[in-house]
């Protein structure tokens, strides 16, 4: 993640749903607004997995055009952030992100009561 720029005030949604990896910039941007409901042209990053969990894929929309950033894993697994049955996608922070494509199971981490401020 490198080449990534995450800052606190990216939107980050993880795409419940396993994706086929050989779509592109017009299919996952689709899938965005059809099966996401959100505007793929936000700035939001979105992340989406195939079925066995070993490939990433990244669509945002970076000021003048769509970037697309591809991760396989030679071994392991991302694991995703359990959510209801019926959520489509999920949102989670830029630092959650970090550590899932460092390969940190968020659901182990111990979270500390914390302010956060509400505007």
């Amino acid at each position: 993640s490198r080449m990534l720029a995450l800052t606190s005030q990216i939107k980050v949604f993880l795409c419940r749903l396993p994706t086929d990896m050989r779509k592109g910039f017009d299919g996952l941007s689709g899938m965005i607004a059809n099966e996401l409901q959100q505007d793929p042209l936000s700035g939001a990053l979105f992340v989406f997995r195939n079925r066995r969990r070993d490939r990433l894929k990244l669509l945002y929309w970076d000021r003048d055009g769509y970037a697309l950033w591809y991760k396989r894993l030679e071994s392991g697994t991302f694991e995703f952030p359990r959510a209801k049955a019926d959520e489509s996608c999920t949102s989670i922070s830029h630092h959650d992100l970090s550590l899932l494509l460092s390969g940190i199971d968020l659901r182990s981490v111990r979270r500390r009561k914390r302010y956060a401020h509400v505007a």
